[in-house]
Formats: C-alpha cells, sequence, structure tokens
C-alpha cells in the first residue's frame, strides 16, 4: 500500500471512530443531577439508535409540558425486559433521568414504575 492510501485509511478510520463517540455522546444531559417526574405517556418511540418515551407532565401551575427520555433500541431495552406495549399512551406512570444541561425538558431515562407498581428499567444489574 502506497504512502498516500494509508494516509487515506487512517484518516477514514479516525473519521469513523470519531463519529461513532460522537453520536453515543451523552455529555448533553448532566450526569450528576436527577429529575424525577410524574405524568402520562404520550408516545414511546421503540426505534433505533435510541428510543424515546415522551411523558406529558402536568406542572403546579396546570401547564402540561412534553418531557422526552431517551433510551437505548429496542433490542437492549427487550433484553432489560422492557416491551413497546409495557407503555402505551395513556399510562401513568413515575420517572427518573438524567437531565438535559441545558434545561430542555429532556432526561436519559434511568427508571421508570408505572402506577400498577411494574418497574420498567432501561439498564438492569448496574448496566447504566
Amino acid at each position: 500500500m502506497n504512502r498516500t492510501a494509508l494516509k487515506t485509511c487512517i484518516a477514514a478510520a479516525v473519521i469513523l471512530v470519531s463519529s461513532a463517540f460522537a453520536h453515543h455522546s451523552a455529555s448533553m444531559f448532566e450526569p450528576t443531577e436527577t429529575v424525577t417526574l410524574t405524568g402520562v405517556v404520550k408516545e414511546f418511540q421503540y426505534t433505533n439508535p435510541h428510543s424515546w418515551l415522551i411523558v406529558d407532565v402536568l406542572g403546579t401551575d396546570g401547564t402540561v409540558t412534553a418531557w422526552g427520555f431517551e433510551a437505548e433500541g429496542p433490542s437492549t431495552l427487550l433484553r432489560a425486559g422492557i416491551r413497546k406495549s409495557d407503555l402505551s399512551p395513556g399510562t401513568k406512570l413515575t420517572i427518573t433521568g438524567h437531565p438535559m444541561r441545558d434545561g430542555r425538558p429532556a432526561a436519559t431515562w434511568i427508571k421508570a414504575v408505572r402506577a400498577d407498581g411494574k418497574v420498567l428499567d432501561p439498564h438492569p444489574a448496574g448496566g447504566g
């Protein structure tokens, strides 16, 4: 392999690796803080590469804010015992997550507990 081809391959590998790390970065979330909210499931986007649970939360002033909770994709959630049908629209729950650093109503999903007591942990056995 000549020098130019080798440099091109190395540059491509660096771009691919850095893109993978950038995509999976959690730097937008505050890792040392948590938020716990009670609300009603509006939508569960059970998709790759990340799922989003959208929860309508009623504020003390009577306004409803849609909060988004990011989780892993369906295969990881399924291994954790979480199916899309577990969180259909209208499901009441309390959910905990690491909030966005910039204050937007979103967080990474740590744990959710439905009104019927079922615990939905996307990171069982300390995986997250």
